[in-house]
């Protein structure tokens, strides 16, 4: 009985701090597009600041954690893909619309899903898979790409997606050791020096206009990192996913708000296939 209520209660607070997380990146997204695309701040500059501010911010929510771990070569693997895709992503967000770039980025539960099942030995039940697929077919009716002109650049949230998937695979393997303090300590602080090699040909200015809004994606990632640690802490790799898709109406309208980057009409029935699909599941998981 005891068992039975701990997995309802990760199967709704786990989506729960997910869902959080995708709300605070959607806000640090339109910020990075904000700096990149208004006022021509280097991709790899902003990333570069962008974590390294995260690292300040999040100091406060992790200082009782410990921060010693036993598994430094599984932190650097998880940094390193993250890192990728750090950069893939935000060069991909400076040069296609913002629910373009989002739309792409749900292939990532997809690699997500596979991948907990290879490497994590997750039990892939059909509603997972099932509403993993949903999901994507919600993101492709939103895309849209046969009625876009197709852009080489389009490309970088794929790949972001594809890195960040095994970073996601390896948080979840380090959550069974580490907790959501070190895990998000870790994996901001070694970011920057990383994020840092990849800025020295653009260099390490922001200018004063863009400065408050490279800082505001710092904190909010900042936040974001550290409910996705918790999420992963809480429930499975896989059965998170769905959830994922989430993050598309909420960088869609704040695309819309902000920039004025309006997706064909079709972008409301896709949003509500995905959030269809992420209820469902999270429905079949908890009766």
């Amino acid at each position: 009985m005891i068992q039975m209520k701990t997995m309802n209660r990760g199967a709704i607070v786990g989506p729960l701090y997910f869902v959080i997380a995708g709300a605070l990146f959607a806000g640090s997204n339109t910020a990075v597009q904000g700096a990149g695309m208004v006022y021509g701040v280097p991709s790899a500059t902003i990333a570069f600041w962008q974590y390294a501010l995260a690292s300040i911010a999040v100091l406060p929510m992790v200082w009782t954690a410990s921060w010693r771990s036993d598994r430094p070569l599984m932190h650097l693997l998880r940094v390193v893909l993250a890192a990728i895709g750090v950069q893939f992503w935000v060069a991909g967000l400076a040069v296609v619309p913002i629910w373009q770039a989002v739309a792409l980025i749900l292939t990532s539960p997809l690699f997500v899903t596979l991948g907990a099942g290879l490497f994590l030995k997750e039990h892939l039940s059909a509603s997972r898979v099932i509403a993993v697929l949903v999901g994507a077919v919600g993101g492709a009716i939103i895309l849209a790409p046969w009625k876009d002109a197709f852009q080489w650049a389009a490309l970088m949230p794929v790949a972001a997606a594809a890195f960040w998937a095994g970073s996601s695979l390896v948080t979840k393997e380090l959550t069974k050791t580490e907790n959501a303090g070190t895990l998000t300590l870790a994996l901001l602080v070694l970011l920057v020096p990383v994020n840092g090699l990849a800025a020295m040909g653009s260099g390490f200015t922001v200018t004063p206009e863009a400065l408050w809004l490279v800082a505001l994606a710092g904190l909010l990632v900042a936040g974001a990192q550290y409910l996705l640690a918790r999420a992963y802490m809480v429930a499975d790799a896989a059965y998170l996913q769905p959830f994922d898709h989430l993050k598309l109406p909420l960088n869609v309208a704040l695309g819309i708000v902000f920039f004025g980057f309006a997706p064909p009409g079709m972008m409301w029935i896709g949003a509500g296939v995905i959030i269809g699909a992420s209820g469902w599941v999270m429905r079949d998981e908890v009766g």
